[in-house]
């Protein structure tokens, strides 16, 4: 069974992460979701969610693409999760491009194009909020 893996916040969940989730797992037999946890975006990407952590995981989890949801805490945990996980490729947006090339180590690493016209800080924006 070949497993894939990917990362992300997932809030204000849009079809432009259903086409990366349905993507991701066109590359595998598993697909396994790793959600920002609200600390972990707020103390290291000053970010705050509309959506807390366990929601947006219960989200992400109904999506019929998603075998498995697990928390990000750190920066670091990837190469750990790809080991605990055993996971053949590592998939990303390509708007990281570059940045998690020190997986190929370990795993295939996949950078997917982005849905152009659809992101979540293009939504808050246009509700008039904005991406802390």
């Amino acid at each position: 069974m070949k497993k894939v893996i990917t990362y992300g916040t997932f809030d204000l969940l849009h079809y432009g992460h259903v086409n990366l989730l349905q993507r991701a797992k066109a590359l595998g037999d598993y697909l396994i979701v790793a959600i920002s946890t609200d600390e972990f975006n707020w103390n290291e990407k000053q970010k705050k969610c509309y959506f807390s952590y366990e929601e947006r995981k219960r989200l992400v989890e109904a999506i019929r693409y998603v075998d498995l949801v697990i928390p990000e805490e750190a920066w670091d945990q990837k190469i750990q999760d790809v080991k605990e996980f055993k996971v053949d490729t590592f998939v990303i947006g390509d708007d990281w491009t570059g940045k998690f090339d020190f997986l190929k180590d370990y795993c295939e690493v996949v950078y997917l194009p982005r849905t152009p016209e659809i992101s979540t800080t293009q939504i808050k924006a246009e509700l008039g909020g904005k991406n802390k």
